[in-house]
């Protein structure tokens, strides 16, 4: 693997955890949302990753031509993307607060005076939130491990 392979696997890292951190923001800025433009309560979203493999089709050929057939060695990882941003469709929790604009109006309703809050849990997000910062951190770590390996091997040939 390369140096810049290296690099480039922590910057999607990098990428994708940033991402991941915008959407928790997002969620907690909603926790109080009951009314979005899509109607009822905002809804909870998710980050969904995926690995991002190397599935160089050079190999393929290469392997074929040469009677490799499946000897290759497996394809590499190349880092991690978003595949998706979920949205959670569990029920949220229902709140009794007559005088809120957003409550249950009808006399007739078993939810009378109630309100249909989002499902975000303040908890979990910042605990997601502190997750994501972490893998943050891990991914700039190893960017600076990188460089400093690749330094010191430079230095190796200047005599040092």
């Amino acid at each position: 693997m390369s140096f810049f392979n290296t690099m480039n696997i922590a910057a999607t890292g990098l990428t994708a955890q940033r991402l991941r951190m915008d959407i928790i923001a997002e969620n907690i800025a909603n926790v109080n949302t009951t009314r979005t433009a899509e109607g009822g309560p905002y809804r909870r979203k998710t980050v969904i990753f995926e690995e991002i493999r190397d599935n160089d089709p050079f190999s393929k050929v290469f392997g074929n031509i040469f009677g490799m057939g499946n000897n290759l060695p497996a394809p590499q990882g190349m880092g991690v993307r978003v595949n998706r941003i979920a949205v959670d469709d569990s029920p949220g929790l229902l709140t009794f607060d007559p005088t809120h604009p957003d409550a249950e109006r009808d006399p007739e309703s078993p939810f009378y005076g109630y309100v249909r809050m989002p499902n975000v849990n303040i908890v979990e997000e910042m605990v997601n939130m502190i997750s994501a910062s972490r893998s943050y951190e891990a991914n700039i770590t190893a960017m600076q491990n990188a460089r400093t390996l690749t330094q010191r091997t430079l230095e190796i040939g200047q005599g040092r």
